[in-house]
């Protein structure tokens, strides 16, 4: 909980030792796909001069707080970083994102009973393909592992255990309906951590949780924007979802502005989420401020 949502407009950008085969899939399904892509982007690519091309790229951002899908994933400064690579064509998209947190939250240790501090600590993956300027298809593996050892777990990486409670998969899609707004649907595949409902005689039912988001920047100028924004969570299958306690709700409802400050003759994006979640009757203000 995890890597934030890229909002993608037409004209600019605002950017296992146990997995289960339906998880593993769609990652490895949707990189198979853009290698094939990578071919056809060479020879697209030899009107281009080579040096204008740099396959991949690397960001860092300050936050004093991270917000993912309505839920305040760590309440305390932290900083963000990825690693990725971009196919010729722009196309497709491999990367790593990760997080790591200034300050601690309390987690307690399920043998002694007692509150262990625990700073948050996450590496996921994801991989993405843009089928046009107004499409595209991502899947992320989730891997939030704070206060795993802390709370009397083993850390496994790669373990999609759904009891153990930080890695997941979900498969999204965007789809801009006009080049100011976005449409955005995420599904957890196959359940994941915490995302299941236990039924009567123990076993654990899958709730396969559904988001949906619209964006849409209402307004802009030379060096700043206005973007609103509404998402909600649901599951056709079981009475409570991944980010919800009943079957649905609305769990996301605010504005992100955006300004690009002059530093050292470099542009410095920074933006300022105002996000309201009417389930959790919570509402924060999330700075982020991109270094690189």
């Amino acid at each position: 909980m995890r890597k934030n949502l890229k909002i993608e407009f037409n004209d600019s950008s605002s950017s296992y030792s146990r997995i289960g085969l339906s998880k593993s899939y769609v990652i490895f399904a949707i990189i198979l796909f853009g290698m094939f892509n990578f071919s056809a982007a060479q020879v697209d690519g030899k009107q281009t001069n080579k040096d204008e091309y740099t396959p991949f790229s690397l960001s860092a951002h300050i936050k004093n707080m991270h917000t993912w899908h309505g839920f305040v994933v760590h309440p305390g400064a932290m900083i963000a970083s990825s690693l990725e690579y971009n196919s010729r064509n722009k196309k497709f998209t491999f990367g790593f994102w990760g997080g790591a947190s200034f300050s601690t939250v309390d987690v307690k240790n399920v043998s002694t009973g007692e509150n262990e501090s625990a700073y948050y600590k996450e590496v996921s993956i994801y991989t993405k393909y843009r089928f046009s300027d107004k499409f595209f298809i991502e899947a992320v593996s989730h891997n939030n592992y704070t206060g795993v050892e802390e709370r009397g777990d083993k850390l496994e990486y790669w373990s999609y255990d759904k009891t153990q409670g930080y890695n997941f998969v979900d498969l999204n899609f965007g789809y801009n309906i006009t080049p100011n707004t976005l449409l955005y649907f995420a599904t957890i595949i196959n359940g994941g951590s915490g995302d299941y409902e236990i039924q009567e005689d123990g076993q654990l039912k899958d709730s396969w949780t559904h988001y949906f988001e619209v964006n849409s920047r209402v307004w802009q100028n030379t060096d700043s924007s206005l973007s609103l924004f509404a998402g909600g969570a649901w599951s056709f299958i079981t009475d409570k979802t991944f980010y919800t306690e009943g079957a649905g709700n609305i769990i996301k409802v605010g504005a992100t502005y955006n300004k690009q400050f002059d530093v050292l003759q470099h542009t410095i994006p920074v933006d300022v989420t105002l996000m309201w979640n009417p389930e959790q009757e919570k509402t924060v203000i999330q700075l982020d401020i991109t270094l690189f």
